[in-house]
């Protein structure tokens, strides 16, 4: 029986407006996070990249896939470049060849963590378990299909949390709770040219099963941020004994300041997420984080390289407008298999972290303070505390309103003319008067 969920959410109201309580300080404050997809799609690591999210139509997007984490849906499109790619490489092996050939035996947490708070990130999300259904711990009723029973034979989640924790950042787990390709099998995704996921588990078996799991995350891990992604499924938007309704009050019982995103589709939500140029509608909200890769895909693509990334000039631009808008920037970076970064991540990360050395703590209480228009310059203009902010990056000299450089690593301001150096890691800041 198909839930009635206008009537359930109507029912269940005074409960889910129970659950909103302000935000979080240490959130408020957080401007850059990082994402971590880190699977068995790690070993064929490999997606076209064809296109940001949004830019294509869905039927095109889901057959030319640039995710490599979605490997698993696209080989299983007959008529897809990556389905050839997998016949050929691997001779139509099964996924599950995958998790058994994913070793991490390269992988140091504190080492790949220290990158990522080196570059200025306040908090790390991890994929605790995406579509494919491969849990990074044992979690409940996964068997020996998750990383501690096979592959690495490590607790990654646990590795993950420790490391971020020891490095003074917060740690969020994201969950797929709306797709799990090995519980709840269903038709490939992209058969309809419509971005709505309709191929998703709705029943309440499948609801308490992924419900076990955000429990257990809850319990061993405490992750100050429970990322879902796509949906829930429906029988269990409820208040009932494995509700998710009854799960989000467990978890701001146990962790006061923590936070749900809105990707459950439920009344409640600490915050809205879009992803790249998809759900930008979102970014109207009071609250919202903005995900995207440092390229075109999340999960590592052997396919794209630097060409395809953002450098980081254009990554800090992007994460001050974002700031501007009144959003965070959750950025997405790919372990290879053996458990390292690729080498041109590192290196865009290193480049972010020069800008955020600088400007992290400038960032931190920035509000957008309108507009000012430099001819032949990106402008940004914010207000922190008392002090306004120009954020402001060209290619040649451009003639500026009186203020005092606070960025001379990679400019120079004489005489109401500021230059830019080639090699500059972000935009120049000025206070001014």
């Amino acid at each position: 029986m198909a839930a009635d969920l206008p009537a359930w959410f109507t029912r269940d109201a005074r409960r889910w407006e129970a659950l909103k309580r302000p935000l979080p300080e240490w959130f408020r404050r957080s401007k850059l996070g990082f994402f971590i997809h880190w699977g068995p799609y790690s070993v064929p690591a490999w997606g076209e990249p064809v296109a940001e999210l949004g830019e294509i139509p869905p039927r095109a997007w889901f057959r030319h896939n640039p995710y490599a984490e979605w490997y698993h849906n696209t080989i299983r499109l007959e008529d897809s470049p990556a389905r050839a790619h997998h016949d050929e490489v691997y001779g139509g092996a099964d996924y599950d060849d995958f998790l058994d050939a994913w070793k991490a035996e390269s992988f140091d947490a504190d080492a790949v963590v220290g990158e990522l708070a080196a570059a200025g990130g306040s908090y790390v999300m991890l994929t605790t378990k995406h579509h494919d259904g491969v849990c990074l711990w044992d979690a409940p009723g996964t068997g020996d299909r998750n990383t501690v029973a096979c592959g690495p034979r490590r607790d990654l989640v646990g590795e993950w949390a420790e490391a971020t924790r020891r490095a003074g950042m917060r740690f969020g787990a994201y969950y797929s709770g709306g797709l799990d390709w090995h519980a709840r099998p269903t038709d490939p995704i992209g058969l309809r040219d419509d971005w709505e996921i309709t191929e998703r588990p709705l029943d309440l078996e499948y609801a308490a099963y992924a419900a076990s799991h955000v429990r257990d995350l809850i319990t061993r891990y405490s992750p100050d941020v429970l990322w879902n992604d796509i949906n829930w499924p429906d029988a269990g938007k409820d208040f009932g004994p494995d509700g998710i309704g009854t799960v989000f009050e467990e978890y701001y019982a146990a962790k006061p300041d923590g936070l749900v995103n809105d990707r459950w589709e439920v009344p409640h939500a600490d915050y809205r997420t879009s992803e790249y140029q998809h759900l930008l509608d979102r970014e109207t909200a009071e609250q919202w984080e903005h995900c995207r890769g440092l390229g075109l895909s999340f999960g590592y693509n052997a396919a794209e390289g630097r060409e395809h990334a953002l450098s980081p000039l254009e990554a800090t631009r992007h994460l001050v407008d974002v700031v501007w808008r009144g959003g965070r920037l959750l950025l997405g970076v790919g372990p290879m298999a053996d458990g390292r970064l690729p080498q041109w991540q590192s290196e865009i990360l290193r480049g972010i972290g020069r800008w955020m050395h600088v400007a992290g703590e400038l960032l931190a209480d920035v509000e957008g303070d309108g507009e000012v228009e430099v001819p032949g310059a990106w402008t940004r203009l914010g207000r922190s505390g008392d002090r306004r902010l120009l954020f402001i990056d060209a290619d040649k000299p451009v003639e500026v309103l009186t203020g005092r450089l606070l960025t001379p690593g990679w400019a120079v301001l004489e005489s109401g003319c500021l230059t830019l150096a080639a090699d500059r890691p972000g935009p120049a800041i000025l206070t001014l008067a």
